[in-house]
């Protein structure tokens, strides 16, 4: 701990902290253009100087990268401080365009904002303009004309996304930002337009359709992951003579947060009806004389709640078998763990500096967290082991290790690597016996994972103080998830190892923990809400009731990490909602939100009136649990020959809503590599016939030159109600395909 003052006030800082940001933790304003609080100092804007004193020799220093020492006395303002920064705005505004009645940023530029804060009302510079021509990059638009060169997307490129497409060519006055990657049409430069001081990066879905002042923001959710991305969506009336409202754009709070593609661009899913008696009365009907309601995830935690009273009330089952397969991983990784719920976040991943992904597509299923895996990477200088069947060539920079296992060993690949990484350490006799029969010859053989392939893992863990495994949904709905389960439990329990287990969908972990789930039968008549049934219920085309979508609706979800958090309604909606049914089944409440204080204690949620929740909400309580030890025999690895597929979405497309996007408009393509091709008999860019699991489906086939392995990727988010089927399958799936 350092003590010195600010403005003659004495603080106390952290080793690791600069004089910036413990300015502006104890409430002192140092301007800054360039600085970006979620990454690395970048120093090229210089407002950030402050007159700084140590015993009677005085300088000017960088507040954004300097850090204090004991009794330094640190001035934020003075009139040699005004002047410097007055000059560099001066600097900044050299024959810098005035159109800003036409800019995007025009209301929240911080360019104009700094000029009149530091009174620039003439120019003593100027310089010899230049033709810079505006570029087009996929979701993007960069004008060069515009551009400050503070580099703050530069960086975000770097140690955010990892995309690592955006650079600086430096030239003085002919100095500009270019794609090194144009080739690609890569959603993520969203994040890097986002964080755009001024109107040089740009979204080309907002490009000129309003000034920041005409909109009104409406803190929400996004509606597609389990992250619980804060956004505001911003919405603007048609026009005079249509007075409905359309959501403009998604932003959020960029300085200190990221959102995924899907959150940034998935927005225009709202449903639009009206009440229709008739229909709701058969919907009234349906329910009474089903034998189950099958369910999407993505709903609050509040409609969770409602569907949990009416099985209760009406002794129906309640199907979800994504997330019951979930709530079965975790009851599971509880028996040998013995907590409730896993320890680790996003955070934790920024945090690491070893981390191990296993069953999931990272970059694909959840971006955010490939960006925290890039940050440690960048940062903390982490180790980052992928374990998968496949190779993802957009992990390259950041990854240490790839280990491919056979597809369906992962049983196999687990237990081998817990048997190290528990190895010498003080566990349970019981434990060290089932440890210690484990043929690790069949297990390596068969899984094509090599002892010393695990070995190195834990070379490479030693001296290691934050490590974490995130595991995902190729595990869920494996044949011995259960097993798996007890065995992440079992690290989870005995290392120093975190755990981070992703929920499936966007509120997958609420409805785990809120709902009672059972198995349909063949023979069951069922209701969907959002899901497929004989009646259908919700905000996807031609339902049999239409219903509001997630951006219509207020309530809370449960994050991944842990936090039960609110969302607001951006767009209204005209017709029914689950709450109007619910209320004709016999239950009695005004409003959706007032089953929020009435969510189950016992799982870790607190008697919360939804209108007193602060946006960032509140965590879980875990709850201790009884850990026993009951785990069978490494089952024999089944071999998966012939045509296989990975049921796998792109980053920026995560379901049916996505789907619809306008925005996105992304084609499904099957993506293979050449091995593939050859072992399919395909050609690459042609169009094939699929099968599988009762589905046939005619798709383009196009070869990822940079992919390894014999599997081909299969996206599921333009399948509607097919895709939700597929959500509780193992993901690698047998499949004939014919051209």
């Amino acid at each position: 701990m350092v003590k010195f003052f600010i403005n003659n006030k004495m603080v106390t800082a952290n080793s690791d902290e600069t004089i910036l940001q413990v300015a502006r933790r104890e409430g002192f304003y140092i301007p800054t253009m360039c600085y970006l609080t979620k990454t690395k100092p970048i120093a090229s804007c210089r407002m950030c100087l402050v007159e700084s004193e140590l015993n009677d020799d005085k300088d000017l220093i960088l507040s954004c990268q300097e850090k204090p020492v004991e009794n330094l006395k640190i001035t934020t303002d003075s009139a040699q401080l005004f002047t410097h920064r007055q000059n560099i705005m001066k600097m900044y505004d050299v024959n810098h365009p005035l159109q800003c009645g036409v800019c995007d940023k025009s209301g929240e530029c911080e360019l104009q904002n700094k000029t009149l804060e530091f009174k620039v009302d003439t120019q003593n510079f100027s310089a010899i303009d230049q033709k810079r021509d505006i570029k087009e990059w996929g979701y993007i638009n960069y004008d060069p004309s515009l551009c400050i060169m503070c580099e703050k997307c530069v960086r975000v490129s770097n140690e955010i996304t990892g995309n690592e497409a955006l650079k600086v060519k430096s030239g003085g006055y002919g100095s500009t930002i270019i794609n090194v990657k144009n080739d690609k049409n890569d959603a993520s430069l969203a994040e890097s337009a986002s964080v755009c001081p001024v109107g040089a990066l740009t979204t080309i879905d907002f490009k000129y359709r309003a000034n920041a002042w005409e909109m009104t923001k409406i803190p929400a959710l996004s509606a597609h992951c389990s992250c619980g991305c804060e956004i505001d969506y911003e919405i603007k009336t048609h026009s005079v003579d249509n007075n409905s409202k359309t959501i403009l754009r998604v932003t959020n709070d960029s300085e200190f947060e990221t959102i995924c593609p899907s959150a940034r661009f998935g927005y225009d899913f709202a449903n639009s009806a009206n009440k229709d008696e008739k229909q709701f009365n058969k919907a009234i009907d349906a329910i009474k004389n089903c034998d189950g309601i099958r369910f999407s995830s993505i709903i609050t935690n509040e409609e969770a709640m409602i569907l949990q009273k009416i099985s209760e009330k009406l002794d129906i089952k309640l199907i979800n078998d994504e997330s019951k397969n979930y709530q079965s991983f975790l009851n599971n990784f509880s028996k040998t763990s013995g907590i409730s719920l896993y320890s680790g976040d996003d955070e934790d991943v920024k945090k690491s500096d070893f981390i191990i992904s296993f069953g999931l597509d990272l970059a694909n299923d959840e971006p955010l967290i490939k960006y925290a895996v890039n940050n440690a990477s960048k940062l903390n200088r982490a180790e980052f082991i992928s374990l998968h069947p496949l190779e993802d060539s957009s992990l390259n920079t950041i990854v240490t290790k790839y280990i491919r296992y056979e597809v369906g060993s992962e049983e196999g690949v687990i237990a081998l690597l817990v048997k190290e990484l528990l190895y010498n350490l003080d566990i349970d006799e019981d434990v060290q016996d089932y440890l210690d029969d484990l043929d690790d010859g069949y297990i390596s053989a068969e899984s094509n994972v090599g002892e010393e392939e695990i070995e190195d893992i834990i070379k490479r863990l030693n001296r290691k103080k934050n490590p974490i495994l995130i595991v995902g949904k190729d595990l869920y709905n494996h044949p011995q998830a259960k097993q798996i389960a007890k065995f992440i439990g079992l690290i989870e329990k005995y290392t120093n190892f975190k755990t981070l287990i992703t929920p499936p969908n966007t509120n997958s972990l609420g409805v785990a923990l809120i709902c009672d789930l059972k198995e349909a039968k063949i023979s069951d008549n069922i209701v969907g809400y959002n899901a497929c049934g004989d009646f259908e219920i919700g905000a996807v085309n031609n339902c049999d009731l239409p219903t509001p979508a997630f951006n219509q609706q207020e309530g809370t979800i449960t994050t991944r990490a842990k936090r039960v958090k609110p969302t607001n309604v951006a767009l209204p909606f005209g017709g029914y909602n689950l709450n109007d049914i619910a209320n004709s089944l016999g239950l009695e409440s005004e409003y959706t939100i007032d089953y929020t204080p009435t969510l189950p204690i016992k799982k870790g949620f607190k008697k919360e009136i939804f209108d007193e929740l602060k946006r960032s909400g509140y965590k879980l309580e875990l709850n201790s649990c009884e850990s026993k030890f009951e785990f069978s025999e490494v089952e024999e690895i089944d071999s998966f020959d012939g045509v296989v597929i990975y049921l796998s979405n792109p980053a920026v497309q995560k379901n049916r809503w996505t789907a619809n996007s306008k925005v996105i408009s992304q084609k499904p393509m099957l993506v293979g590599t050449k091995q593939f091709a050859i072992g399919a008999k395909i050609k690459d860019k042609t169009k094939v016939k699929i099968s599988f699991d009762n589905i046939e489906e005619e798709i383009d086939f196009v070869i990822d030159q940079n992919a390894k392995g014999v599997i081909a990727k299969f996206p599921t988010f333009n399948l509607d109600f097919g895709g939700e089927t597929l959500a509780f399958k193992y993901r690698f799936i047998r499949a004939k395909i014919m051209c």
